[in-house]
């Protein structure tokens, strides 16, 4: 008998299972190809910044907007869109922290925004240098922080402000002891003054300079007043506790300090070399050949050297001292008023062969 196959058996299984294989083999490729798309958005390098890093500053009071127009300002993003999409999809933006953020070479659009989210901020080597006005000192600070020098210049010179850390206004100036801090770029202006008055507590305390006071009979701010003139004086490190001697000495002898830097400080004229006799006239309570003992508050921030130059001063019989002729930087000494009017002469001889009138 003889045996017949349909023709629906006999058509091979694979002729329907390869375009069934194809259309699937299309369809893990379009969501494999989807799924690599949203991992590249998400963890595809999207920062090309400096090998030192590249920095964007969120304000305080910004919003999601001001953060992406910040972002994209910078030019350390490369695509703007797959990082906006980022933050919808991570939902940033419910609380925008203010600051200054870092953006590393090959970041991905997840890191940028975790680092955002999560208030990574990187801290601002604050420098607090010596210089001779508030107003010069509350545009430096100001060129490293949020807070504008308006502010901190008004604060300096607020008497509640002063009084808060136990200063005056002439003396609050002496607060700010220079050196290099660590600070966030966002600090407040509150936050600022508190941490400057905790270094300057932290000064104090340290190498045993509160105990030093004894010696000198002069408080904190008095010595910081007094290193301020040092300062002034010479830039010669190693000199500077022979001339802060002179000045205790005179101190102690009830004799005027008559430092010529305080009459240039109350001139407000600091280019001045040659102090004339008509100069020392000036008016001011901050000019020591007119006013007895120390000023009111310091003429510079002077540099910490000064300031342990005042607790170590030299002690000798030295009463006067005037620049050398020789334009060395350093100082002549002398225990009498005759030995130094003829160092001065020697001194002012040199000036008018110089022709140096001012």
């Amino acid at each position: 008998m003889r045996n017949f196959t349909s023709a629906k058996n006999n058509t091979p299984k694979s002729s329907l299972s390869k375009p069934l294989n194809f259309l699937g083999a299309i369809v893990l490729g379009l969501a494999l190809g989807t799924l690599y798309y949203f991992y590249d958005e998400l963890y595809g390098s999207n920062v090309k910044a400096p090998e030192q890093g590249g920095y964007i500053y969120i304000p305080t009071g910004s919003t999601k907007d001001d953060v992406i127009r910040h972002l994209a300002s910078s030019g350390y993003i490369e695509n703007m869109n797959t990082l906006r999409r980022a933050m919808n999809r991570l939902e940033y933006g419910r609380k925008v922290y203010p600051g200054r953020f870092k953006l590393v070479q090959g970041m991905s659009n997840k890191k940028v925004v975790r680092m955002l989210a999560s208030n990574m901020q990187y801290p601002v080597d604050f420098m607090v240098p010596s210089v001779r006005t508030r107003e010069r000192l509350a545009g430096t600070l100001a060129k490293q922080v949020e807070p504008d020098s308006m502010s901190i210049i008004l604060a300096m010179t607020d008497e509640t402000m002063a009084r808060k850390y136990g200063f005056n206004t002439d003396s609050f100036f002496s607060m700010f002891v220079p050196n290099k801090y660590q600070v966030y770029w966002n600090i407040s202006l509150n936050g600022l003054f508190d941490r400057m008055n905790k270094e300057w507590e932290n000064f104090w305390r340290n190498n045993g300079r509160d105990k030093k006071l004894k010696r000198s009979k002069l408080s904190r701010e008095q010595v910081v007043v007094l290193a301020s003139i040092v300062c002034e004086e010479t830039t010669k490190y190693d000199e500077m506790p022979t001339v802060a001697g002179v000045y205790i000495n005179r101190l102690n002898k009830g004799i005027r300090l008559q430092a010529d830097p305080t009459v240039r400080y109350a001139m407000g004229d600091f280019s001045v070399h040659r102090i004339l006799a008509s100069q020392t006239k000036v008016p001011h309570n901050y000019n020591t050949y007119r006013i007895k003992g120390l000023p009111p508050g310091p003429i510079c921030t002077p540099d910490t050297r000064a300031i342990d130059a005042v607790l170590n001063y030299e002690q000798h019989d030295y009463l006067y001292f005037c620049a050398r002729s020789d334009f060395s930087g350093y100082h002549a000494f002398a225990k009498t008023y005759e030995q130094h009017i003829r160092n001065a002469q020697e001194y002012q001889r040199t000036l008018n062969r110089m022709q140096i009138f001012r």
